[in-house]
């Protein structure tokens, strides 16, 4: 499928639906998917990374999170049934991915703490204790930094940004120039050509 494909508002290919199962932190998951949204035949390799290798939240994790570029919601269901204390923005801008998110939600019996949006509906006025985020590197390097540089400065000051990004896609590059623009960025893993980057604010200068 083509980056542009998915990243698409509005797909215009006729809709086939699948069911995937996968396994996260000993919990099992079925999510409905389609053709025309992100990795609709699997969860993604890059997701199951940070899904493993991350520092997932747990029972006693408060606060607002966002799943950036959710998909049809793996990442968005994860965390909500791992920190039931959270209420988690799930934004992209397909709407078909939206949609599957929304039935995922209700179908795990989250839909009360999922809050599906499109990136122009999310109240300018949250602020997220944690990002999550598969950004959808085939999109290319400038529309890749816009989508950091905008919803990055939305971390919360002791919030932290979990990413991960294909090694052979911009993954070393965007570190380095997250790096340059100040954050602190902090190799996590690496593992099947992809790396996972753990992101937060630096120190305030005393």
């Amino acid at each position: 499928m083509t980056a542009e494909h998915y990243f698409s508002t509005d797909p215009d290919t006729p809709l086939r639906r699948k069911d995937i199962e996968f396994s996260v932190a000993g919990r099992d998951y079925r999510l409905a998917v389609a053709n025309g949204v992100f990795s609709a035949g699997r969860l993604d390799p890059g997701t199951a990374v940070l899904l493993r290798k991350a520092g997932l939240p747990g029972p006693e994790t408060e606060g607002t999170l966002l799943d950036l570029g959710c998909g049809y919601g793996p990442i968005a269901c994860v965390l909500a049934a791992e920190a039931p204390l959270t209420t988690v923005h799930a934004i992209d801008v397909n709407s078909r991915a939206r949609e599957l998110t929304v039935e995922n939600a209700a179908t795990l019996g989250l839909a009360a703490r999922i809050r599906v949006h499109a990136p122009d509906e999310v109240p300018a006025d949250v602020v997220f204790d944690q990002i999550w985020s598969n950004p959808p590197t085939h999109v290319g390097k400038t529309e890749l930094r816009a989508l950091m540089a905008r919803w990055l400065p939305r971390l919360a000051p002791d919030g932290v940004a979990w990413l991960v990004i294909n090694r052979n896609l911009g993954g070393d590059s965007l570190h380095t120039w997250l790096t340059e623009l100040d954050w602190q960025v902090e190799r996590i893993a690496s593992q099947k050509g992809f790396r996972v980057l753990r992101v937060t604010r630096k120190p305030a200068a005393v």
